[in-house]
Parts: structure tokens; C-alpha cells; sequence
């Protein structure tokens, strides 16, 4: 029988790359922050953030959420290269989302990631993004009048 720890590894960083996007988006910052090491560094070079930091890093999200009228983010499984009790990767993402002062975003991109082992399960020690696309055109459409609440 062959050695299921790396497929066990493998899908415990997938579910670590799950929350990353789920916690946001149901604006659960203290789960966001979570899911990073204490010393670990989130970074949007780009837009020139870099938080460092279980703190940074949770504040950080909260603030730049707060920017937002909404927004989606959808990620894709990229590689994931196991040595040990560490790893890295990549996924790939893409976003569209209107903040509040009007501005509209449409990105495709990468996260580029290191991860460790801890006694509470993979986390995050590094993540970084990289847009490959971006566009800014106003966007024409948004969220649908209502909520899931009123359903």
C-alpha cells in the first residue's frame, strides 16, 4: 500500500486555499488570520501591501474589505511541491468587484506560496500576489436588489 501522507498534505493545504477565500468573503477576519502563521507576510505587491503578521494581517483584511461595494474571487488548485513539514505553491485566481469610491477591478492572477506545518494543521508563511490581467473598466452590472436573507 502506497504512503497517503502527501495526498493527506496535499489536500489539507487545498482546504487552507479554501478558506483563504471563503473567510473574506463571509467577512470572518479573525478566521482569515488564522489561517497564517505568527510570523507569516501576505503581500500585493502591486498595489503596495504588505502585511506581516497574524495582527497585520487581520486588520489589514478587515480594511481593505471595508474598501469594497462587492466582490467575487474565485481560485483555482495549482501545484503544490511538499518537502516535509513545508511546502510551496501556486493558485491561480481571478476577481471582479466595484469598490466604494466607484472604481471597478477585473483580475487574473496568481498566488505564489509558502506553507508549514504546525501543530494546528498547514498554514500559511507567505503569500503573494501577482496580477497577469488587469482591467479597470467601469463595470455595468452588480449585486442583485435583495439578500439571501430575504429568501
Amino acid at each position: 500500500m502506497s504512503d497517503l501522507a502527501p495526498i493527506a498534505d496535499r489536500t489539507e493545504i487545498e482546504v487552507l486555499r479554501g478558506e483563504h477565500v471563503d473567510a473574506p468573503m463571509m467577512g470572518d477576519y479573525d478566521r482569515f488570520a488564522s489561517l497564517f502563521t505568527k510570523d507569516a507576510v501576505w503581500r500585493i505587491p502591486f498595489a503596495n501591501i504588505e502585511f506581516a503578521g497574524r495582527k497585520e494581517i487581520r486588520a489589514g483584511i478587515e480594511r481593505l474589505q471595508d474598501a469594497w461595494e462587492f466582490y467575487v474571487q474565485n481560485t483555482h488548485p495549482g501545484t503544490i511541491q511538499l518537502d516535509g513539514d513545508t511546502a510551496s505553491g501556486r493558485e491561480y485566481v481571478f476577481e471582479i468587484g466595484r469598490q466604494r469610491d466607484g472604481r471597478s477591478v477585473v483580475v487574473y492572477g496568481l498566488f505564489h506560496d509558502r506553507y508549514q506545518r504546525t501543530p494546528d494543521g498547514w498554514k500559511f508563511t507567505e503569500r503573494v500576489f501577482e496580477p497577469r490581467y488587469l482591467d479597470t473598466t467601469p463595470l455595468t452590472g452588480g449585486p442583485p436588489e435583495g439578500s439571501w436573507d430575504d429568501q
